[in-house]
């Protein structure tokens, strides 16, 4: 970090500190504690007391979006970077960097659904079995350091669904939009004296069409169960099957995105990776046990998952021939004592992928190249996403054990210790036969590389200690040291199997306020992180994966609202953020030969330093409602390099306008009100002398949905 970083850096820390100083002195109202959360301590916690930067999205907020993805619930979260190219199931998710390297799904950040983990041992999580219209409420855990997060260096994201036993959740809901935008959803309970019965059915579709190759379409049903026993103790199971279908649509060069800030469409891509996306099929199966006697209770949970998916990427079509499963287990049981409560647990894990292979593209458009002798026939285009010719066949085998432990100790009324750890080991083995392969040099499929095999074992370390001092009824301080260990995945390993395991340190402090009109969150961290896994664009469509050396990153977080007059509320968000390798040598391909490039001291790509938002929101007593949000993204660089930066979106509005009377409400959501067109996100290819080519994602264009939910 250069002298002008390092006193920006220090002044976002006076303006914290100032912060702290004014809003001690000048609050004096009635004040609470606020939302309860989970996920941070794995016992029921107020926020404010919670040492740890986390954010909670509440029932209120959800009924007020559409929820077509997991995305429009963590817009306006600082620290929290999200994004979809399809707007379906594909949400792309970043906590303070983390999961920065993933091009699909979210990796580094555990992600759970009523406490059973979605992510997958290898710490890759798919969201497309996840229905978003079942959703209570979502709590957010930022950076290492709790005792959910196995293994993942962002901290973890907890899915909380309707209650088995709430019905109060009964209801239909129908939504119709642009863009052949439909949702249907049903959730029909029955709770008797002993037990209670949910089914929920949900469908969704998205034409997409200002896009192209960008239609989205999902069909999910779930079955809950929930037994009350004679004494107190509670049997809670579910399961559900979906079915997701995802185009996912390609980037733009200069030329093409040129054309869609002009006319709206995307009527083509500029990659001839024309035909990608994901078609998959979920078995999802889970059940949890709650018993208590006197000062102990145990909460057993099993879960097991079971999925197919077809998946043409750059290059090749996945397809697992046989269904993949993920199997597990978690045993957790808490001791309250005088002076505080202990938690401790076991964790055991595993997924087994027996059979999936990899096919080249069948129906392409080809050219002959004389070049190199004696000549070459080069792909130039897919004409759909068929598959043709067998190129591998592999098996994998991840196995994650794990063991926690926290005590959270508390000396007098002020005062809260967290001093707890995770320690998990992560064996991950891997066969493949590569018959055949995609040649980036010649832009051609040739023979493959054979057989070969991988046995890779990780161990994870994860201490915490954390502390929590109530300052007075308003205001809560906290401090955090922890840290936790990151793996590659499964599809990284096999690109490169020389990858090591990341090591994230984190020490925050910060400060939060409560009261029955106000609330506020505010912390300022410093997260080092050595052997980050980074991403590398070696080529137009190829992502290439390395360990940096080391990585840097500082930031400050605020968010903060406040009711300003009876029913209104105003609110927003700032984010800074300074993320810089500290040691990193980047490998960079030129006619066939591989160099190293320094890129120490050049700043992450793709993290802006700057994010902030803010809303205002109005609700009346005759049943009418609205919100407003306005969201920026600042400039960021584009590349490793740091030889280009693009500049973000700023002010991007959404609209939230509903009416509810009885059992009726209505919801008309505004998406982009201001119809801006921009790039959600701009990236570079590596080259030598930093002429690579420029790939656009674009953001959707102005989007509304009309909302009619009728509860029973």
């Amino acid at each position: 970090m250069g002298c002008n970083d390092k006193g920006r850096f220090a002044a976002q820390t006076v303006v914290l500190s100032g912060l702290v100083a004014m809003t001690s002195g000048a609050l004096a109202q009635d004040a609470g504690l606020g939302t309860i959360s989970i996920t941070a301590t794995r016992e029921e916690r107020a926020t404010a007391e919670v040492p740890q930067a986390i954010a909670v999205v509440g029932k209120e907020e959800l009924d007020e979006k559409k929820m077509f993805n997991v995305k429009e619930a963590l817009q306006g979260i600082p620290g929290v970077l999200t994004d979809s190219k399809n707007g379906g199931s594909d949400a792309r998710l970043i906590i303070r960097g983390a999961g920065l390297k993933a091009r699909y799904g979210i990796r580094e950040i555990m992600v759970l659904r009523d406490g059973v983990p979605l992510t997958d041992p290898d710490s890759f999580t798919k969201l497309d079995f996840v229905d978003t219209q079942d959703i209570e409420r979502i709590e957010v855990a930022k950076g290492p350091g709790n005792l959910f997060a196995t293994g993942s260096a962002g901290g973890a994201i907890q899915i909380i669904s309707r209650s088995v036993f709430d019905d109060s959740a009964n209801q239909i809901r129908v939504g119709i939009g642009n863009y052949g935008t439909q949702n249907y959803h049903l959730r029909q309970g029955v709770v008797g004296e002993t037990q209670a019965l949910a089914l929920t059915a949900t469908h969704r579709t998205q034409d997409n069409d200002w896009r192209h190759w960008n239609e989205f379409d999902t069909s999910q049903v779930g079955l809950k169960h929930g037994l009350l026993l004679s004494n107190g103790d509670t049997l809670e199971s579910e399961i559900s099957y979906s079915e997701s279908n995802i185009q996912l649509p390609g980037g733009m060069d200069e030329a093409l995105f040129q054309q869609f800030k002009d006319s709206g469409k995307q009527t083509d891509t500029s990659e001839f990776w024309k035909h990608q996306g994901r078609y998959s099929k979920t078995w999802f199966f889970n059940t949890r046990y709650e018993m208590e006697r006197g000062n102990v209770s145990f909460k057993p949970r099993f879960y097991y998952n079971t999925w197919y998916h077809y998946h043409p990427v750059v290059g090749i079509i996945n397809e697992t021939e046989d269904w993949v499963y993920n199997v597990g287990t978690d045993l957790e049981a808490h001791l309250r004592h005088g002076s505080g409560t202990l938690v401790g647990g076991v964790t055991v894990r595993q997924e087994e992928v027996p059979d999936s292979r990899k096919y080249l593209h069948r129906d392409l458009q080809t050219s002959f190249s004389p070049w190199p002798p004696p000549g070459t026939t080069t792909i130039e285009q897919t004409l759909s996403d068929a598959k043709g010719e067998l190129a591998a066949i592999s098996s994998s085998t991840s196995l994650l054990t794990g063991l926690y432990v926290q005590e959270s100790w508390r000396p007098s009324e002020r005062w809260i210790v967290d001093l707890g750890a995770r320690y998990d080991v992560v064996s991950i083995d891997q066969k493949t036969d590569e018959l055949n392969k995609f040649d980036w040099a010649t832009k051609s499929y040739k023979a493959g590389d054979g057989l070969r095999e991988s046995d890779k074992t990780y161990y994870l370390p994860a201490p915490k200690l954390a502390v929590s001092y109530r300052v007075n009824e308003y205001l809560n301080l906290f401090g955090t040291v922890a840290q936790a260990g990151q793996i590659p995945s499964t599809s990284e390993i096999s690109s490169n199997p020389d990858l090591k395991a990341a090591t994230s340190r984190n020490y925050e402090l910060g400060i939060k306020g409560r009261s029955d009109r106000w609330q506020f969150d505010a912390s300022v961290y410093v997260n080092p992180v050595e052997d980050e896994i980074v991403s590398v664009r070696s080529g137009p469509y190829t992502t290439e994966y390395e360990n940096a050396g080391k990585t840097d990153k500082r930031g400050v977080e605020f968010s903060g609202s406040v009711e300003v007059s009876e029913g209104w509320q105003v609110g927003g968000y700032y984010a800074y953020s300074d993320y810089t390798f500290d040691s990193f040598t980047e490998s960079v391909r030129d006619k066939g030969v591989v160099y190293g490039i320094d890129r120490s001291g050049n700043h992450l790509p793709f993290i802006p330093e700057h994010q902030y938002g803010v809303f205002i929101a109005w609700k009346s007593p005759s049943g009418w409602r609205a919100r407003v949000t306005s969201n920026t993204w600042g400039e960021y660089w584009i590349d490793n390099a740091n030889s280009e930066k693009y500049e973000g979106w700023d002010w991007i509005t959404n609209v939230s306008l509903g009416y509810e009377r009885g059992q009726h409400a209505v919801t008309l959501n505004v998406d982009n009100v201001f119809d801006e067109l921009y790039a959600i996100e701009v990236s570079k290819e590596a080259t030598l002398d930093n002429s690579g080519d420029r790939n656009h994602t674009a953001a959707s264009p102005r989007t509304a949905v009309l909302t009619y939910r009728y509860n029973f």
